[in-house]
């Protein structure tokens, strides 16, 4: 007895239409033709099963315009399929979750987020930071990450499809993502060499090394401090100029290979084993973030520091660099433009819920980034607290000097002065405000606000002020190793998702390197380091500087702006949002639409305009220690430093108009070659329709597959009412089991 569900006439029904199929399948592999299809590409066909017999062949949808509700993969350049199931994919949620985290919480949540913070009004910049990460930010990363998984293909190929003349959009993403890769590696040559130094106790920079000459401490590190110059002379030996270029540093050229051939190790397999290295290297980080707040309450400052930070200073609202300021590090943090995110969301399924996942991405980056500003501000706070004591005991040593040559005086303290350390700053400052003019000019003011307000960044942060502050910790060791392996792990989850911003558009857009990943990603990683000597000369630093500043910033903006103008004005928001709701079975809400199309658009050539004007009005200037007089100032970059900073940000930004002349040349050459059918310019628009017959299969199969832009074939997967496509390999083997054509 049929107990099923469906009824014996439907049964028979789709029976009656597997024989179609199956006989129509037959006659055109006897006749050396494609499978019978609705729509044939290439060598791929889509079969539509539906549950009636008559179909209606009226509705066509030309190529050229395509549809509303079309989800597409892209070709390589030279044909090759790269179907969802030869297609790399990640193990689990969590895992590709983790991966997203990693490359966008980098060393800019640790070491640049809280220096805005602290220049720019502490929770002023942070409300407008929220803002512009509403507005701005996470339209741009859910535009990325729907754009990567509905076309499944990296940066280069994603734009390609979209229109082949913005192919130049992707290779501009590789470049950029080439240029941080050399010097980010650099920083995580640095890491592992403040790593390998924590074994040590007491820490090597926690005092000035005795010059034996002498035999007494050196000038330059008594003129500054035991970490600057264990930073700039030990490890860095850096020179005064960028025009000063020196010889190779071998011990940090060591470190660099090292960091190469752990990046290499970590890429050689793709996804797969990038993606276990990153349950660590995205987790650690925020193991020890907590470990360092908790033990950062319980300094002394630290509650003056996180006060500092928290306290809002609105007037910086007006001020327009803030606003610049705040759109970069927004641009940054999330890792637009790169391509990597893209890369990282083409391994998902079609049917994943990227609009969940670029929200959770953006709040745990800003949360990461409000962390590890907690962190800086308790760790500065105590450092603050603990020069401005120091200084109170300086001075009151002072005064006890003068009380031994001088008899009593009115302006005579009132406090304790046999016990320095018991004074706490606000008596001595009362003291000070009333008798300054009294006590000399060698008895200084020691405000901790004016220390709070010497802001550190980058570099400076971590490798100085972090490394004074872990030397005064019982067990400095043991923090500093903590602090460094940290800094590895962000350096090392970051640089994963840069790297893959190479390799997987390369991959997928030519099918040779596709079939030799291994090659590929050990070829790559050699360059970088080939290249990346120009940072490990004792002049690398400064050019560290020059590439963080300048090479990546205006491409990726020129990059984001012709990503958001492709999505749209060209393919068009409605039928973005189209893709989309297929994807997630729901709408996006239309202010997305808005946001793409004019807010998000504006707001990137506004920053174009911004930095533009600010780098033709004030001359790019870098800061240079000198070791004379042992301290840091500014200079400007001379002539040649100048041109090559033009030439980076040109040789990144040229293949998007590159890419528009080729293929505007490459379809006027296709218009002016008719096709070999006499079918002329018909030929390039194919056209979607519904069958009713197997002679209307048969008629569409006479068909020669459209081969538009250059002979690339799309896979279109288009859901309409209740119809249902599915893939099916074109069999090219005659002699083929019929059962092997099956729907």
């Amino acid at each position: 007895m049929w107990t099923g569900g469906t009824s014996w006439s439907e049964v028979v029904d789709i029976s009656i239409l597997f024989e179609v199929l199956r006989r129509g399948a037959a006659v055109l592999r006897r006749a050396g033709k494609p499978t019978p299809a609705c729509r044939t590409s290439g060598n791929l066909t889509l079969i539509s099963v539906m549950e009636k017999t008559a179909l209606d062949c009226s509705e066509t949808w030309p190529r050229g315009a395509q549809s509303e509700a079309q989800l597409t993969a892209a070709t390589g350049s030279n044909g090759a399929e790269d179907s969802a199931a030869d297609r790399p994919a990640w193990d689990s949620k969590i895992q590709y979750v983790l991966a997203q985290v990693g490359f966008s919480v980098g060393l800019g949540n640790v070491w640049r987020f809280p220096y805005l913070c602290h220049q720019n009004g502490g929770g002023a910049f942070m409300l407008l930071y929220i803002f512009l990460l509403l507005i701005v930010g996470v339209p741009l990363f859910f535009m990325e990450l729907a754009a990567g998984q509905s076309i499944r293909q990296g940066s280069i190929g994603v734009w390609k499809h979209i229109s082949p003349k913005l192919e130049g959009i992707g290779y501009s993403s590789c470049v950029v993502c080439f240029y941080v890769a050399l010097y980010y590696n650099v920083i995580i040559a640095w890491s592992l060499f403040y790593l390998g130094n924590s074994f040590q106790y007491p820490l090597p920079w926690h005092h000035c090394p005795t010059d034996i000459t002498i035999n007494d401490t050196g000038k330059e590190c008594s003129s500054s401090s035991p970490t600057s110059y264990f930073w700039f002379r030990k490890a860095l030996n850096i020179t005064n100029s960028i025009e000063e270029s020196g010889e190779f540093n071998s011990i940090m050229t060591g470190c660099l290979l090292a960091a190469w051939v752990i990046v290499s190790l970590a890429m050689i397999k793709g996804i797969k084993s990038s993606a276990r290295v990153m349950y660590f290297s995205s987790v650690f980080p925020y193991v020890v973030l907590f470990i360092f707040l908790i033990r950062g309450l319980l300094l002394d400052g630290a509650m003056d520091g996180i006060t500092y930070m928290f306290y809002p200073k609105l007037e910086i609202w007006g001020n327009v660099q803030v606003w610049r300021q705040a759109a970069t590090q927004v641009f940054f943090a999330l890792g637009l433009g790169y391509g990597s995110v893209i890369a990282y969301s083409s391994y998902n399924p079609v049917q994943n819920n990227c609009h969940r996942d670029a929200l959770m991405v953006s709040c745990i980056n800003f949360m990461t980034s409000v962390l590890a500003s907690l962190v800086v501000f308790v760790v500065l706070g105590f450092r603050a607290k603990t020069i401005a004591l120091d200084c109170v005991a300086e001075n009151i040593g002072l005064l006890n000097l003068k009380a031994a040559n001088e008899s009593h005086q009115p302006w005579w303290p009132h406090f304790n002065m046999t016990d320095p350390r018991s004074v706490s700053i606000p008596e001595y400052r009362e003291w000070y405000s009333q008798y300054s003019s009294s006590v000399g000019l060698n008895i200084t003011d020691c405000n901790l606000e004016d220390e709070m307000n010497k802001g550190v960044e980058g570099t400076g942060l971590a490798f100085i002020a972090f490394t004074e502050v872990m030397a005064l910790f019982p067990g400095s060791p043991f923090w500093s190793f903590l602090f460094f392996l940290m800094l590895l792990n962000l350096g090392l989850s970051t640089m994963f998702g840069t790297m893959q911003g190479i390799l997987t558009p390369l991959m997928d857009n030519f099918s040779f390197l596709g079939r030799h990943r291994t090659l590929l990603t050990v070829s790559s990683c050699a360059l970088g380091f080939l290249i990346g000597l120009l940072f490990t000369q004792r002049s690398g630093n400064y050019f560290v500087t020059m590439f963080d500043d300048y090479s990546a910033t205006l491409p990726l903006v020129i990059v984001v702006i012709f990503e958001t103008i492709s999505v749209a004005w060209v393919y068009g928001t409605d039928r973005f949002l189209d893709d989309i709701e297929i994807m997630l079975k729901w709408r996006p809400p239309v202010v997305y639409k808005y946001l793409w199309k004019y807010v998000c658009l504006l707001a990137m050539v506004g920053l174009l305009a911004a930095s533009l004007l600010r780098m033709i009005f004030k001359r790019p200037t870098y800061t240079a220690w000198n070791q004379q007089t042992a301290s840091e100032m500014t200079l400007e970059y001379p002539g040649w430093a100048l041109a090559m900073i033009i030439s980076l940000i040109v040789f990144a930004s040229l293949p998007v108009p590159i890419g528009y002349i080729r293929s505007v040349l490459k379809s006027r050459g296709t218009r002016d070659t008719p096709s070999p059918g006499g079918a002329g310019h018909e030929m390039h628009r194919e056209l979607y329709t519904k069958c009713n017959s197997t002679d209307q299969l048969e008629s569409n199969s006479h068909h020669a597959p459209s081969q538009e832009d250059g002979g690339h074939l799309r896979i279109a997967f288009l859901p309409v009412g209740n119809e249902q496509y599915q893939l099916l390999p074109q069999q090219e083997d005659e002699e083929e089991d019929e059962q092997d054509t099956g729907v």
